[in-house]
């Protein structure tokens, strides 16, 4: 960068002799002397009207010089441009009260001051330090606070992966805790049973046992008596001891049938799931009339037009386009699919079968219903109480339902990417459960066979 003096240097070069300013569009005379365009050609003129001459002389020199041999002089003209814009800089650095450097900085006013500044009782006290001190440590402060707004997007990020990895992983340990809990009842119940049958069997050997014993004892007592009481009813004692059988064991089973590779449990959640899969139709009694099921009753789609000729059933929905499924839940654990395809906009899940089907039907779980849907507006909710946002990891073709009667669970798994999408906070259910769906224009539903 150029110096002070330097920059004074090429100041004085670049102003005009005779206004004592910057050159305005200098222009030089065949002597090599530069003057501002308009005020060579004034003193030119000037000169001219007094001697009626045709040349004048260089105010600096006195060599002679005509209007037609004048050039401009480009090179000086961007070295002054370049001179403008430093001042302009300079006057920038300048105080506006006493046009000293700006030189200093208040750090508790928080401004740029000069060494005048400085001595006033406005700044008495401040902590002052030159701008070159403290510069540095202003810019290493700025960068930070930029890295800092950066990083906060991908920290916040980070965190919502981190939520969702820990969610996913605590709801596969309630789904293990939940098997754990079934396969140690199951084996209870077969202890339980293989108990009761070895103690009935042990009652009934007792029992023939003291009926032996008892006509043993009436035989010894008949043999030891006269020869007439031992022959008195001969025969019928004879046959009553023919007819006395040794009573045989029952061969009862004690191997344990209950087994479970938890190994296999751990590795696939999957097949967990369709351990407890079901074969699920859809209830054409409960069908809206806008509905239309296949043969097969496992496709339904919205038909757009009203089926008048349809029997009246008071099972029917009537106001939502919605059906059933004809299997019903009372207990135990059950799993079923749900092809939505590419529907754009769709409601699944399950229901409690004494649901209100008309007009003051509401989709929540205190009045019977758990489920999902697809909105129009392309987004997942879970129709909680209040809806609860859901964002699956990739769009949902393949839904899972499972329910758990005695748990008091209803979950939901995107089968396509195989993961876990939503679980209802744990109820209480005492009444039938029924599959449940709604179905929207142009988003048939399709209910996937059981294997």
């Amino acid at each position: 960068m150029a110096s002070a003096a330097s920059t004074r240097k090429m100041v004085e070069i670049a102003t005009c002799s005779m206004c004592m300013n910057l050159m305005t569009f200098p222009v030089s005379i065949p002597c090599g002397h530069t003057y501002c365009q308009i005020c060579i050609i004034s003193f030119y003129n000037e000169q001219c009207k007094t001697t009626a001459c045709t040349s004048a002389a260089c105010p600096c020199c006195g060599g002679l010089f005509s209007l037609d041999n004048c050039r401009s002089n480009k090179e000086l003209q961007n070295i002054i441009e370049v001179i403008k814009e430093m001042e302009k800089k300079d006057q920038e650095t300048l105080c506006g009260k006493h046009g000293e450097k700006l030189g200093l900085f208040c750090e508790d006013e928080g401004q740029l001051v000069c060494w005048r500044c400085e001595r006033e009782a406005q700044h008495k006290g401040h902590t002052v330090t030159f701008v070159e001190d403290v510069c540095q440590d202003y810019r290493v402060s700025m960068l930070m606070e930029g890295l800092r707004k950066d990083k906060l997007p991908c920290c916040e990020n980070i965190e919502m992966c981190r939520q969702k990895i820990k969610q996913d992983f605590q709801h596969v340990q309630d789904f293990l805790l939940e098997e754990e809990k079934s396969y140690l009842w199951r084996l209870e119940t077969e202890e339980n049973q293989t108990l009761s049958r070895l103690r009935v069997g042990a009652l009934n050997l007792e029992e023939k046992s003291d009926e032996l014993r008892s006509h043993i004892e009436e035989l010894k007592a008949k043999c030891q008596g006269s020869p007439q009481k031992l022959l008195q009813n001969v025969r019928d004692t004879l046959d009553r001891s023919s007819a006395i059988k040794v009573p045989t064991l029952e061969k009862i089973p004690l191997e344990i049938h209950t087994t479970c590779e938890v190994s296999e449990l751990y590795l696939d959640v999957r097949q967990m799931l369709k351990r407890c899969e079901v074969s699920v139709t859809l209830d054409p009694d409960t069908a809206h009339p806008d509905l239309v099921l296949s043969e097969d009753q496992r496709q339904v789609s919205r038909g757009g037009c009203f089926q008048e000729n349809l029997e009246a059933s008071p099972r029917r929905f009537t106001a939502f386009p919605c059906v059933l499924g004809c299997e019903g839940f009372t207990s135990g654990r059950h799993y079923f699919e749900v092809d939505v395809g590419s529907g754009t906009a769709w409601d699944v899940g399950i229901c409690m079968e004494t649901v209100q089907r008309g007009a003051n039907m509401k989709q929540e779980p205190e009045f019977g219903f758990w489920t999902i849907r697809l909105c129009k507006a392309h987004d997942y909710v879970a129709l909680t109480s209040t809806p609860t946002p859901l964002n699956p990891s990739k769009p949902l073709h393949l839904v899972g339902i499972f329910l758990d009667y005695e748990a008091g669970l209803v979950s939901f798994y995107n089968m396509t990417a195989g993961s876990h999408i939503f679980t209802f906070p744990k109820a209480s259910f005492s009444h039938t459960l029924r599959p449940y769906f709604q179905v929207y224009q142009h988003s048939p539903l399709s209910l996937a066979a059981c294997n």
